[in-house]
Parts: C-alpha cells; sequence; structure tokens
C-alpha cells in the first residue's frame, strides 16, 4: 500500500465531514427556523460521500479490514462529527501497517 492511498482517504474524510456539518446546520436552519434552502449542500455533500465512499473502500481493500470494519468506518461518514474521531484511529492504524510492510524483508522470487 502506498501512502497516497492513505492520504486520499483523509482528504476527504475531513471534507467530508465538514460538508456533512454545513449540511446538518443547513437542515436545522431550513426545518427549525424556515430559512435557507439545502438543495445545492445535499447534492455537494452527496458526491463528495461518493468519492469518500471510494477511498475509503480503496484503503480498506488494501489494508485487508473484514466487512464489519469497512462498514463500520463507511458509517463514520454519515454520522455528524464522527469522522473526527474515526479519522485519526485509521490513519494511526494505517502509518503502523505502512512501517510494517517498509521494516519487512523483502522476499526473493523463485
Amino acid at each position: 500500500m502506498k501512502e497516497n492511498v492513505l492520504t486520499r482517504y483523509r482528504v476527504m474524510a475531513y471534507i467530508t465531514a465538514v460538508w456533512l456539518l454545513v449540511f446538518t446546520v443547513a437542515i436545522v436552519l431550513k426545518y427549525g427556523f424556515d430559512t435557507g434552502d439545502t438543495m445545492l449542500i445535499s447534492q455537494i455533500h452527496g458526491v463528495l460521500f461518493i468519492v469518500y465512499v471510494v477511498f475509503a473502500f480503496d484503503l480498506g481493500s488494501k489494508m485487508k479490514w473484514p466487512f464489519g470494519k469497512l462498514l463500520w468506518v463507511l458509517a463514520a461518514g454519515c454520522i455528524p462529527v464522527a469522522s473526527f474521531f474515526v479519522e485519526p484511529k485509521i490513519t494511526q492504524e494505517a502509518r503502523a501497517h505502512l512501517a510494517g510492510v517498509r521494516g519487512a524483508p523483502v522476499k526473493a522470487e523463485a
């Protein structure tokens, strides 16, 4: 696994989390105070979430996560502020994995 797989995931996790917070505030304003519209914000968040899902799935497949863990990471993109707590743990785990892979002895091909 390359470092850029982790970087893509991290960037999209934060961007998606911020847009989810913006979307949540817009919904509260629209339905709580009858102001504003959520159409554009929801569409932007939807597109960003799809990109997040692709990058999280890519990272998960390269890290060989079990399906339950992948669902947990994907669910973090649906719950406001959850990504801010999940992403650092995933990053720490992925960096340890990268360090282990880099430090492993190289096997000679026969």
